[in-house]
């Protein structure tokens, strides 16, 4: 059986506020980009932040990286891509990558971990009924 890849993309512009005194993107920006990827990813497939709150099963982030490549300038078009990284364990691991859509160069990679916590905010070891679920729609068990 062939291994199933989810992924999606976002292009977008740097805008000013995004950048250093050098015209660089300054580093805490790419967290904010990597957040936006896990939107349109969650928009894509129905796995939003709006259903674990629905669920009661908040996902936070306990491991954020981040490899820069090549600097991205105010007003440059980017595009990132998220690439689920399937997993038996209790988490949810992402990739990304963000490329120049005009040469697809590659500025930076990146993965985020997030762990589910249970209602009384503690670690769960066991993915959530509703994670197995949304798993099986996309045969990733």
């Amino acid at each position: 059986m062939d291994e199933v890849i989810l992924k999606a993309s976002k292009e977008f512009d740097v805008r000013f506020s995004e950048v250093d005194s050098m015209n660089i993107v300054w580093h805490g920006s790419y967290a904010l980009y990597f957040e936006d990827a896990r939107e349109e990813f969650g928009r894509v497939y129905g796995l939003s932040y709006q259903l674990f709150l629905e669920k009661e099963y908040p996902a936070p982030l306990v491991d954020l990286t981040f490899r820069y490549i090549k600097p991205l300038f105010y007003g440059q078009r980017a595009r990132i891509d998220i690439t689920y990284r399937n997993t038996r364990a209790a988490k949810i691991v992402f990739d990304y990558e963000i490329h120049l859509p005009e040469d697809e160069s590659l500025v930076t990679t990146g993965t985020s971990i997030q762990v589910f916590l249970n209602k009384e905010r503690n670690l769960m070891l066991t993915n959530p009924l509703f994670y197995e679920e949304w798993k099986k729609k996309y045969n990733l068990l």
